[in-house]
């Protein structure tokens, strides 16, 4: 097995404090973010104008949502191959349809000039992700919240540990939230599912981390316990670091090179990621310390 670090002997547990201290902050920014400017939903939860355009002479993508950008919009754009044209999607009200479409129309012709095109549909189209099934998705997300702590409370005979998993896990995606809150950035499908990747990623870590102070537990039981929990995360130290480096570079390429369409998936990712890393360390098994010494058994 390839190794990072070697022989680390860092005192993660005597740290603890600071590290809540610091999620505490990371947390309440993203709360105040979010109670004063509120996530800015996209078109997939608040449904919006559609607008279809043909033009007559080549055009790219990029030059489009150029075209949208200096006219002030904030536009979803999909390209219609060898027929050169793009469906634009504006977030509004379905009230909004004409004004928002004549605004799309009054971009292109600021933009290209020379370039005559044809509206060929304008339309309102409903969000993708109405009431009921936002309602079903939180219900489904609660459960699965619950079904890890049974499994974790079954696989290391105590749901505490389960609990702490699922906190730490809650507090990478809060936090990933709130930085999209903070940097107001658009949130549609596609980043419930980088929320939902960051959850199953966060709690895989936990876990490994986990199983180690499983194993410590049988081959030191009479191991202070705090020694063993930093025995333990230092041991898995070098597989934390080297797998979430790996993670971490192919978002981060993805970030500064992927273009403006999934820049936001990428960010959100890598936030995640780094969360994912840092709460599990941070947080996770300082909580199940800060627990299990008030436990007649440790004490």
């Amino acid at each position: 097995m390839m190794v990072l670090i070697k022989k680390t002997n860092i005192d993660f547990i005597s740290k603890r404090f600071i590290f809540f201290a610091l999620s505490g902050i990371m947390i309440t920014a993203g709360a105040v973010s979010m109670a004063v400017k509120g996530l800015n939903l996209g078109l997939d939860f608040t449904g919006g104008t559609l607008l279809q355009v043909q033009f007559s002479a080549p055009v790219t993508t990029e030059q489009v949502r150029e075209a949208m950008n200096k006219a002030g919009l904030e536009t979803s754009i999909q390209s219609f191959t060898g027929r050169n044209a793009y469906q634009i999607k504006v977030k509004g009200t379905q009230e909004k349809v004409n004004e928002i479409s004549d605004r799309i129309m009054a971009g292109f012709t600021a933009a290209f000039p020379g370039n005559k095109f044809a509206e060929e549909k304008r339309d309102y189209v409903g969000p993708v992700v109405g009431r009921d099934l936002a309602k079903k998705a939180l219900f489904a997300f609660i459960l699965s919240l619950f079904g890890i702590i049974v499994y974790v409370a079954f696989r290391f005979a105590n749901p505490v540990w389960g609990a702490a998993g699922v906190l730490a896990l809650l507090h990478d995606v809060f936090v990933a939230a709130g930085a999209l809150s903070i940097t107001n950035r658009e949130i549609d499908l596609v980043i419930v599912a980088a929320l939902l990747t960051i959850a199953g990623y966060s709690i895989n870590d936990t876990i490994v981390i986990f199983d180690r102070m499983r194993e410590n537990l049988r081959l030191f039981p009479r191991m202070a316990l705090g020694q063993l929990v930093n025995t333990s995360i230092n041991e898995t130290l070098s597989r934390t670091l080297l797998t979430n480096l790996t993670v971490l570079a192919v978002v981060a390429i993805l970030f500064v090179f992927g273009g403006e369409v999934i820049n936001n998936f990428a960010f959100c990712m890598l936030i995640g990621s780094i969360c994912g890393t840092y709460s599990t360390i941070a947080i996770a098994t300082p909580l199940v310390y800060q627990w299990e010494r008030k436990t007649p058994h440790h004490k």
